[in-house]
């Protein structure tokens, strides 16, 4: 039993020692001998896309707030009880419409008192007016003192300064009476109603009674960056009229289209920005105050331009590069210079012609000079093949 199972192992050994010289004797083939004459390896599949001719949006996308053109508190301009509220929390408001009422019965009480008083000085003016005249008569037959006329003039001056001081307090007091009517002074929703019916309000009320907020139109506040100024006051400078459109936070679903109306007067030093204002007509109220919206500002459009899909660009150690198939299907890595992009197509300002085939898929498996297989090219290939009489 001992030998026949050493007689097996020599077989075992010879069997795996001849398995490693088959091996080797495959490799040395496949790489040094006729066989890597032979030997080539399969084309990569890529997809490509070619460069063409076409126009670039050049767009800033920036985060903004919705800012609405007037917020006013609505602050009593006098004292009283609060007697009346008439309106909704929430409603739309026109300029002009009566939102509060103050009591007025004190007010009309101190207007009556200022009618009276300008009542008794114009009577004593006019008392004052008829001495005077009889006194100049006096005084011209010389039966009275000059003194006396003089005097008497004097005292017409006061009594006329007595008459206006009583009409400034009638007018003041009946002014009064139309703030004791509380209106609207402006167009837009009114908020939460801040002040109950039945209390005390003042007029060193910060609170106020209720806050109008201007709806439409609107605008829309944001920042850009010191490096994307430049164009944006260059095309200003020009007389061009920028469009801007908000989306909502998805960035998909537009909102609202408007146009740049303000750019700020100086640089936030802190963060190397610059806050612009576009105005938005607003007329669906789908822009909310002080909503986030996403504003995407057209700054210029380039045209005739070299484009390719931005996923054909690559970056690596020769720089910004594509990969450019050749007639051959023999792929070459091309550097390039970059311009804008949207997102779906780059640029290309350099390194590259209208028509040029470039890769956009199996990118990562790819090397410079490397045989490539374009499936949409090798099936018009053979198409051609099959159908020779089709230019017949």
């Amino acid at each position: 039993m001992v030998a026949e199972r050493q007689t097996r192992k020599r077989h075992g050994r010879w069997i795996i020692a001849g398995l490693v010289l088959l091996l080797a004797a495959f490799v040395w083939w496949r790489h040094s001998g006729p066989g890597r004459k032979n030997f080539t390896p399969a084309p990569q599949a890529v997809g490509v896309s070619k460069a063409a001719l076409g126009d670039m949006p050049v767009v800033l996308d920036e985060l903004g707030t919705v800012t609405p053109v007037s917020t006013v508190t609505v602050v009593p301009q006098i004292s009283g009880y609060l007697t009346q509220v008439a309106f909704h929390q929430g409603q739309m408001v026109a300029k002009g419409q009566f939102l509060a009422q103050i009591d007025l019965r004190p007010y009309e009480i101190q207007l009556e008192q200022y009618k009276a008083a300008l009542a008794k000085d114009s009577a004593a003016l006019a008392q004052a007016r008829s001495d005077l005249a009889r006194y100049k008569k006096l005084a011209a037959q010389d039966s009275i003192s000059a003194q006396q006329v003089s005097d008497q003039t004097y005292l017409v001056a006061q009594d006329e300064a007595a008459t206006k001081v009583d009409q400034a307090n009638i007018d003041t007091a009946r002014l009064d009476l139309v703030y004791c009517h509380i209106t609207s002074p402006i167009a837009g929703r009114v908020g939460l109603r801040l002040v109950d019916p039945g209390n005390y309000v003042t007029s060193g009320s910060s609170t106020g009674i209720v806050v109008v907020t201007s709806i439409a139109p609107t605008t829309v506040i944001f920042s850009v960056a010191q490096s994307n100024l430049a164009p944006v006051m260059a095309r200003l400078a020009q007389g061009a009229i920028l469009p801007a459109t908000a989306y909502a936070s998805d960035d998909t679903t537009k909102l609202e289209a408007g146009t740049l109306t303000a750019v700020d007067n100086q640089m936030n030093t802190s963060t190397g920005m610059v806050k612009l204002r576009a105005d938005f007509a607003n007329k669906d109220d789908r822009l909310f105050p002080n909503e986030f919206v996403n504003v995407h500002l057209l700054v210029n459009t380039l045209h005739d331009v070299v484009l390719v899909p931005t996923r054909a660009v690559q970056t690596g150690a020769p720089g910004t590069y594509v990969y450019v198939v050749d007639k051959d299907d023999i792929v070459h890595v091309q550097p390039v210079s970059t311009g804008p992009d949207n997102g779906v197509d780059t640029v290309i300002t350099k390194g590259l012609r209208p028509g040029a085939r470039v890769v956009t898929d199996g990118v990562d498996r790819l090397a410079d000079g490397m045989k490539v297989s374009v499936p949409g090219a090798d099936a018009g290939k053979k198409a051609a093949r099959a159908w020779p009489s089709a230019k017949g």
